[in-house]
């Protein structure tokens, strides 16, 4: 899946799809996910209910960005692969995904929106404690302090202020989204994570 995953993002950019039209043989569904922190969090909660999304023939492809995804739909939908497509759009984001889907003759179903993003529903989901307490685990206590002393943080929520500590550096998001993931009660899963992970497994 790594290699499909690499040449539909090469297509989706301007390539041929040659590539990913051979390697396509057994994918069921494409979900699509704006960053690779949503992607990590897909891929790790599967794993943690026991789902092989590989066996199910699902691709989690990284969008690089909500703005991306009439590219997506293009190589994706009825005019490019003809495979199924579902995913996760943050709140903020969802015009783009109605008009790129609309575009294509179709709609939201299979797609899953976050409030704000999927960072902000992990937050919320673990609890302001719970997230500090992994961020301990990851060895980042010392960083997490230097930076809520910063002026700009020191007003801002809790909630806030670890959500936005989670973009600092490269890596981090995608860090974070796995290792929350981890930290999660499967009962207290937030609803569009497994609602989506549901429909990528439904017949696999």
């Amino acid at each position: 899946m790594t290699r499909l995953r690499d040449s539909l993002v090469a297509w989706a950019a301007g390539g041929d799809g040659v590539a990913a039209r051979e390697l396509a043989t057994g994918l069921r569904t494409v979900a699509l996910v704006e960053g690779v922190s949503d992607q990590a969090a897909v891929e790790r909660l599967a794993v943690r209910r026991g789902r092989d999304l590989d066996a199910a023939g699902v691709c989690v492809v990284p969008m690089g960005g909500a703005t991306n995804i009439r590219r997506f739909v293009d190589v994706l939908g009825p005019e490019g692969l003809g495979t199924s497509i579902a995913g996760l759009c943050d709140r903020a984001e969802l015009g783009f995904f109605e008009r790129a889907l609309a575009r294509a003759g179709l709609g939201l179903d299979g797609f899953f929106v976050c409030d704000p993003d999927l960072e902000g529903e992990l937050i919320r989901a673990l609890g302001t404690a719970a997230v500090e307490a992994v961020i301990a685990h990851e060895g980042e206590t010392r960083a997490y302090d230097i930076f809520r002393q910063q002026p700009a943080q020191r007003d801002r929520t809790t909630e806030d202020r670890l959500h936005r500590f989670m973009g600092t550096h490269s890596g981090r998001k995608e860090q974070y989204g796995r290792a929350l993931v981890d930290a999660l009660d499967l009962g207290h899963v937030p609803r569009p994570l497994d609602d989506l992970l549901d429909r990528l497994t439904e017949h696999g």
